[in-house]
């Protein structure tokens, strides 16, 4: 982790942390994304989101669906669609476990980020998670505010 902190290349263009509170993460996987040359510089330039999008799989092949990237101005002519499907890229052995996981299993493939890696290529992390119920986020909310509380108390005190 400490290397990535200092790399230049290394850059995180979009966090989905609402991800972590209405799904419960079992498993994570990197994917590679394929971009046009105007959305690689959209993402360069920031603004871009993954909080409404999704992953699927379908006719074997990894999509991710309604994530934003805006426009890039520059692009006068090879302009890109904002919100179209992008198809990320996964070993088959990869992409038979997703498969098994959301057809068998009932999960959903959520992305939690979007980043440039240390080498500069974009890639995004999809989680494997299952959806929480009401109950179980409220627990997560009161363990998050113990943990906090224990802190304060061991601050205090020591």
């Amino acid at each position: 982790m400490a290397k990535q902190k200092t790399d230049p290349n290394y850059k995180v263009i979009a966090d989905n942390r609402r991800a972590r509170f209405d799904y419960a993460i079992e498993d994570d996987i990197e994917c590679g994304i394929v971009l046009e040359g105007s959305e690689v510089k959209a993402l360069r330039a920031g603004g871009s989101n993954i909080a409404d999008s999704y992953a699927t799989v379908e006719n074997a092949e990894l999509w991710l669906v309604n994530s934003y990237i805006p426009p890039y101005e520059q692009a006068k002519v090879f302009r890109h669609e904002e919100r179209r499907r992008r198809k990320l890229l996964v070993s088959r052995k990869q992409m038979a476990d997703l498969w098994n996981a959301t057809q068998r299993k009932g999960m959903t493939l959520v992305p939690l980020a979007l980043y440039f890696n240390h080498k500069g290529l974009a890639k995004v992390k999809i989680g494997i998670a299952k959806g929480k119920k009401t109950h179980d986020k409220r627990e997560t909310q009161a363990k998050r505010d113990w943990s906090r509380q224990k802190q304060r108390l061991l601050k205090e005190q020591g």
